[in-house]
C-alpha cells in the first residue's frame, strides 16, 4: 500500500499542480488500533503556485481523492491548514504527531511542530474532543449491543481530555500510550479496555459486542467532569498569527 499511496500523491501533485508538503496516516492506524479490515486515511497539506493566492475570489482549498473503499486521501491547502493551526485544530495537531509518514518535503511539518506549543490551546482542544465523545456516545453506545469500533471513537477523545487536564499539553496520538499513563490506577477498567482493543484489532471492526457497563460508566462520569473542567478555563492563548504569517510567506517562495 505504501507504493500505491506514493504513486497517488505524485498523480495528485501533477493533476492539481500542487506541491505536497507532508502526507501522513490518520485515524485508527495512526491511533494504534487498526482492525484487520481498516482502511487507509491519508491526510496531506499542500501548496499551490503563488499567483493562485493573489485573487479577489475565494477558491476551493481542499483536495479530496476517494480512491476506493480501502484508501481515502484528503488534503488541505497551506493557508487553510495554518488558519486551523492557529485555532489549535486537534485533527491537524494529530497529523503532525502521526508516526506513519508517507511524504515530507521542504521541512514544513517540522517547522509546524517546532511552534506547536505556542499554538496549542487546551480549552479549544478539550471542547473539540468533548464534542466528539458526546456525539459518538449518543449515536453509537446506547443499545444493549454496540459496535466495537465506536467504543474507541468515544474513549480516545475522553482520554485526550484527561491528558490535557493532567499535563496541559497536546495529547499523544497513540491510544495505548494514553491508556498506560492515565489508567494505571484503574486496573479493572484498563483490563476491560485491553480486551476490547484485542477484539477490535484481531476481529472484524464492525462486530457487535454486549455493552460494557464499567466502560460506559467511566465515559459518562468523565464526560460530565471534563465538561465542567473545560468550562472553567480562564484566559486566552497568545495570538500566533505573526509567527504563522512568516511561515506562510516563507513557503510561498518554494516555487521561485
Amino acid at each position: 500500500m505504501q507504493d500505491t499511496i506514493l504513486e497517488k500523491l505524485k498523480e495528485i501533485e501533477q493533476g492539481h499542480q500542487i506541491k505536497v508538503l507532508f502526507a501522513v496516516e490518520s485515524g485508527s492506524r495512526a491511533w494504534g488500533f487498526p482492525s484487520k479490515d481498516s482502511d487507509y486515511d491519508v491526510r496531506f497539506v499542500y501548496i499551490r503556485q503563488r499567483d493562485w493566492y493573489l485573487s479577489i475570489d475565494e477558491k476551493r482549498d481542499v483536495v479530496e481523492v476517494p480512491i476506493n473503499d480501502l484508501l481515502d486521501m484528503n488534503g488541505w491547502d497551506i493557508r487553510k491548514a495554518l488558519k486551523l493551526f492557529r485555532k489549535s485544530n486537534p485533527p491537524l495537531l494529530e497529523w503532525l504527531e502521526s508516526s506513519i509518514i508517507y511524504q515530507e518535503s521542504y521541512g514544513f511539518r517540522e517547522e509546524m511542530r517546532a511552534v506547536k506549543e505556542q499554538v496549542f490551546s487546551p480549552k479549544a482542544s478539550m471542547h473539540h474532543y468533548l464534542s466528539m465523545a458526546k456525539g459518538n456516545f449518543r449515536k453509537y453506545l446506547q443499545g444493549e449491543h454496540v459496535n466495537i469500533k465506536k467504543y474507541f471513537y468515544v474513549l480516545r477523545p475522553i482520554l485526550a481530555c484527561l491528558w490535557i487536564e493532567k499535563y496541559n499539553t497536546n495529547p499523544p496520538i497513540l491510544f495505548q500510550e494514553l491508556v498506560e499513563d492515565l489508567l494505571a490506577g484503574k486496573p479493572e477498567l484498563k483490563k476491560k479496555m485491553d480486551l476490547l482493543l484485542d477484539k477490535k484489532m484481531f476481529g472484524d471492526e464492525m462486530d457487535l459486542e454486549p455493552r460494557i457497563d464499567v466502560i460506559n460508566e467511566f465515559i459518562q462520569l468523565e464526560t460530565f467532569r471534563m465538561t465542567e473542567y473545560a468550562n472553567s478555563f480562564q484566559g486566552e492563548q497568545n495570538d500566533p498569527t505573526e509567527i504563522l504569517d512568516e511561515l506562510y510567506r516563507k513557503y510561498l517562495r518554494i516555487w521561485d
